[in-house]
């Protein structure tokens, strides 16, 4: 699968990049891609959740009324989990929502999900560059020259480059990332994908093994 290299200001280079059709053209797996997503939205879960039980609620432990003769039920202290006041029964406790997935199958979710972005025709290509200082503006102006703007945005970078990550931070519909960060969940999330061009060898030998 052969794509156009683009320059920062949007035009095309006359150069043309050939993507692995291992990694950007198989059959997607849609249930690894499901799996994928949900382990990744599972990790984000904090898992804090807490409410007292009946050993935990203050409040006295003194039967509150006899045992017969009442014509109610049976009762015994105030921390009874029928009272207003009472303990929780079966209440949530912290926990952690995460689960083990195979690196195999993790792979085989990436590259469906990339896969998808070049079925969709959402995977551009762009030469690397660099930013002097980081400035939002500098960010801007190119995703308007891609015709980016007004879209969710993935940019990968093929190594970490502060002036550049630094530029997109306050920008809430784009994310920059290096490719060893780049995630299912990230990819699918994204209406556009970037790709630098010294980002594709690390995503296809990541990805290809």
């Amino acid at each position: 699968m052969k794509v156009a290299v683009l320059d920062i200001n949007g035009k095309e280079t006359g150069r043309e990049v050939t993507l692995s059709n291992d990694v950007f053209a198989i059959e997607p797996n849609n249930h690894a891609v499901y799996l994928d997503v949900k382990q990744y939205l599972a990790n984000q879960r904090q898992g804090t959740h807490k409410s007292k039980e009946r050993a935990e609620i203050k409040g006295s432990t003194r039967k509150i009324k006899k045992q017969k003769g009442t014509g109610t039920a049976r009762a015994g202290n105030i921390k009874n989990p029928l009272f207003k006041g009472g303990g929780r029964v079966f209440g949530p406790r912290p926990r952690s929502y995460s689960f083990k997935l195979n690196k195999s199958l993790k792979r085989l979710a990436r590259k469906s999900a990339l896969t998808m972005k070049a079925n969709d025709k959402a995977i551009y290509v762009l030469e690397d560059f660099q930013f002097d200082t980081p400035r939002t503006k500098n960010f801007t102006s190119l995703l308007k020259t891609l015709g980016l703007e007004n879209k969710k945005s993935l940019f990968v970078l093929g190594e970490l480059n502060n002036n550049v990550y630094l530029s997109s931070r306050n920008l809430k519909g784009t994310e920059v990332l290096i490719n060893s960060e780049l995630s299912t969940y990230k990819i699918l999330n994204a209406n556009s994908l970037v790709l630098l061009e010294g980002s594709l060898e690390g995503i296809e030998s990541n990805l290809s093994k």
